[in-house]
């Protein structure tokens, strides 16, 4: 089993920058799969970002393609989202996930477990 906590979301203009971080417990964390998920208010949670147990391979959605980079430090049990010209439409809370599939899981249902979430405001 593994614990998720993320941080490093906050206010930040347009076209600005910020790095998510999610910590993990455990001895085992390069044996999950890492993602990222965001829900905004009213809306479903939907899949950003995944990168494999390795960090060898990675996966985006389409709107944040050549904006967000996933990265992950097996040493530190860390797994990043550099997310670089935000728009306003990615204002959401962002969710940390792990599978205990090794490859990368795209689904909610795929994950196994999860962070609490941290909240990224983008304004116009």
């Amino acid at each position: 089993q593994v614990q998720l906590v993320e941080s490093g979301g906050g206010l930040v203009q347009a076209g600005g920058s910020l790095r998510l971080s999610c910590a993990a417990s455990g001895r085992t964390f390069s044996s999950y799969a890492m993602s990222w998920f965001r829900q905004a208010p009213g809306k479903e949670r939907g899949f950003v970002a995944a990168i494999n147990w390795s960090g060898t391979s990675t996966y985006y959605a389409d709107s944040v393609k050549g904006r967000f980079t996933i990265s992950r430090d097996n040493a530190k049990n860390t797994v990043y989202l550099q997310m670089d010209s935000l728009k306003p439409e990615d204002t959401a809370v962002y969710y940390c996930a792990a599978s205990e599939t090794k490859i990368i899981a795209t689904t909610t249902s795929r994950n196994d477990y999860w962070g609490q979430g941290t909240q990224v405001t983008v304004s116009s």
